[in-house]
């Protein structure tokens, strides 16, 4: 009994090519028998191999391949600071003054880029950047109430008490 020989995606969907004709024309002895070797050479579980082979690779979704990450960490963290001194504005407002944020940072000592890194932070899209600005929090404030407790008010508050 062969456990699972097809292993790649692609020859599973070769695979699955080609045995769809067959198992929708087959009798029902049939399709138990071709259902019993998908499931065999694919490792599917039995049910999933059903649904595939009655509908073939229409219903099925394309593998999704997550993609190199573009900006390297040196330019993230140069937008990180660029967005701290600028007070945490949104992507849409730091991006246009981007250019002159980042001279100032780097004549003051607190950024140092290379020219491809320089490129590629002033080249940035918004989306990129609010996509990496999610990231991050805004550092709040807690603990600190702005409301007073009152105490000393109630006595000045006129209260109209229905007994004597």
């Amino acid at each position: 009994m062969p456990q699972q020989i097809v292993q790649t995606f692609q020859t599973r969907r070769v695979l699955l090519r080609s045995l769809v004709p067959r198992y929708q024309q087959a009798s029902p002895a049939q399709k138990t028998l071709l259902l019993d070797a998908f499931v065999e050479w694919t490792g599917y579980t039995r049910k999933h191999a059903i649904r595939l082979l009655n509908h073939g690779e229409y219903d099925q979704q394309t593998i999704q391949r997550h993609r190199l990450p573009q900006y390297r960490q040196e330019v993230q963290q140069a937008l990180f600071l660029a967005w701290k001194a600028a007070h945490y504005v949104c992507a849409k407002r730091l991006l246009p003054s981007l250019p002159t944020l980042v001279t100032l940072l780097e004549r003051h000592g607190h950024l140092h880029l290379t020219e491809e890194e320089r490129r590629q932070l002033l080249a940035m899209s918004v989306s990129t950047a609010e996509r990496y600005l999610r990231t991050q929090r805004k550092p709040r404030v807690h603990g600190l109430s702005t409301t007073t407790p009152g105490l000393l008010r109630k006595s000045q508050i006129p209260v109209c008490v229905f007994a004597p």
